[in-house]
């Protein structure tokens, strides 16, 4: 497949500024809507290959703005329990075909349409502090989820939220969480013949998108209406993911 077309071009570029935006300054948890835009007009295998290492970059451009300003405690959780699920991950990868993956990042993405929909309208509440078994879980999902569909951020969300964090904590949480849960993956996505030649040499012509994408989070993170910003993601990621499930049924 020619990955320098202009018509996977036309929709990697705006897929990698938004997954800027979002790991920038939206919390990571609608990032992975890129690889699910992707996956519409690539192989699942090919949209979560060119996507890590640009997250990975995105991850690096915003660790400066919110260096320090994470919870450790809260992270250290998170991490702990993503290993595992990494794994699993990786093992569940190297058994699926194609269309069990595309049916997967569908699912996820209508699932957190739904979850989020629950949270806004009161059915979901977080009233209490999540202990550190609870944590343990969010991270080993987050862990698995991050490695088939890099869409790790709703089970991130679900105990940090719970944490009661600031706006800004939380950011730089999440930031920290996804930056090392990606490193963690590169090996195995190598190992699984994920990454090849053309997908990083697309990726070189992304980077700038992503760094672009990254500014531009880091700069509405106190400007731009979160309700704008995650209604439209909403409208995407339900579209995206009925379409997946669609393809993948038949």
């Amino acid at each position: 497949m020619e990955l320098f077309s202009v018509s996977i071009l036309a929709v990697a570029v705006p897929a990698v500024l938004f997954a800027g935006i979002s790991k920038g300054g939206f919390g990571s948890g609608a990032a992975f809507a890129s690889a699910s835009i992707l996956t519409l007009v690539l192989d699942p295998g090919l949209a979560l290959g060119i996507m890590l290492p640009l997250l990975m970059l995105i991850d690096v451009s915003s660790l400066p703005a919110y260096w320090r300003k994470w919870h450790w405690a809260e992270a250290r959780v998170l991490l702990i329990g993503a290993l595992p699920g990494v794994v699993l991950g990786a093992l569940f990868y190297s058994w699926a075909n194609p269309d069990v993956i595309r049916f997967l990042i569908g699912f996820v993405s209508l699932a957190f349409v739904a979850w989020q929909m629950a949270q806004k309208s009161g059915l979901l509440r977080f009233d209490r502090k999540f202990g550190s078994r609870a944590g343990l879980i969010s991270g080993a999902v987050l862990g698995f989820t991050s490695f088939v569909s890099h869409a790790g951020g709703p089970a991130a969300a679900v105990y940090l939220l719970g944490q009661g964090l600031p706006k800004t904590a939380y950011q730089a949480t999440t930031v920290l969480v996804f930056w090392a849960v990606n490193l963690f993956k590169v090996g195995f996505y190598a190992s699984l013949g994920i990454f090849s030649t053309e997908t990083l040499a697309l990726d070189l012509a992304l980077a700038p998108f992503a760094v672009l994408g990254a500014w531009l989070g880091i700069k509405g993170h106190d400007r731009v209406s979160e309700r704008t910003f995650f209604a439209i993601t909403y409208f995407a990621l339900t579209l995206t993911g009925a379409k997946l499930i669609w393809d993948a049924l038949t």
